[in-house]
């Protein structure tokens, strides 16, 4: 039996996850924990996490073979080894969801999209430039200015009744659209919606770029449970100009995804350099 941690530091959100791999190669998790950045030293915030995590699961530090650190989690001192965040959220997501072939990973700074095979690995890639506007950060910002919170986004963008179109070029440009929309007294479902649309529109052009056309799609990151953006891309999925027609889907524990990811492959490279003989040398 192996135990690995797995640890994604975001820029909104820590995400933790213990995880054990038997001897027959099955994967299950003992411990998570998320924690909101919320201007805490994210650094710091991944120790506090882990420690959680591990109280959780009932084991302690010395029992974990391999921590595994991902997002901006590199410089991390009690870390075993890093693995690029792409390949994370694909392995942790092929976990979740065995059927998808690709994932649309929505973070507080970009989105981006990625064709998967069935092993979890990465095959392809497309994301927005940062300036973009679709991102959980944006929306962030957005909720702050209308007076409500971010667990309100997903449930009002879905009553609105006439979405306000936004652009989508760039964040600064969108806020003052958003600023106009209020003093035209615009509500805040429709300005949301239109918002929502948006952020599909561009998600959809990268999943076509990469050319997933049909199939499967599992959301990650920050914004997998948004109510109101998963229903703006099955919205958008209907505008036959970008002829992209997949099944979108979330868990419920899609946020972990890149922690779960970063875990499962610790665990497996402490297997593979104990194959070897070489724990030693990498330790």
């Amino acid at each position: 039996m192996t135990l690995s941690a797995g640890i994604d530091v975001g820029t909104g959100a820590v995400k933790t996850v213990i995880m054990e791999t038997t001897e027959a190669g099955e994967v299950k998790w003992l411990g998570r924990q998320l924690a909101k950045v919320r201007r805490r030293d994210p650094l710091k915030l991944a120790r506090s996490s882990f420690d959680d995590a591990l109280d959780e699961a009932s084991v302690s530090e010395d029992d974990i073979h391999y921590i595994a650190t991902t997002g901006e989690a590199e410089s991390l001192t009690f870390s075993t080894g890093h693995f690029y965040s792409m390949t994370t959220h694909a392995r942790g997501g092929i976990y979740l969801e065995p059927d998808a072939r690709a994932i649309l990973d929505v973070g507080a700074l970009h989105g981006r999209a990625i064709t998967i095979d069935e092993r979890g690995k990465v095959i392809d890639y497309r994301m927005t430039s940062q300036c973009a506007s679709g991102s959980g950060q944006f929306l962030e910002n957005i909720a702050r200015y209308l007076g409500i919170t971010q667990e309100e986004i997903g449930t009002l963008s879905t009553q609105a009744d006439d979405p306000e179109n936004v652009s989508s070029i760039c964040a600064v440009l969108a806020e003052t659209d958003v600023i106009n929309m209020v003093s035209r007294q615009i509500s805040a479902a429709n300005i949301l919606k239109g918002i929502h649309l948006s952020m599909a529109g561009r998600l959809l052009k990268l999943l076509r770029a990469i050319r997933v056309m049909d199939g499967r799609v599992l959301c990650t990151g920050g914004l997998a449970l948004d109510a109101g953006l998963l229903a703006a891309l099955n919205e958008a999925m209907a505008d036959q100009k970008l002829k992209v027609n997949v099944d979108i889907v979330s868990h419920p524990d899609s946020i972990y995804a890149g922690a779960l990811g970063a875990a499962i492959w610790g665990g497996f490279r402490h297997n593979k350099l104990a194959e070897i003989g070489a724990l030693q040398k990498a330790s």
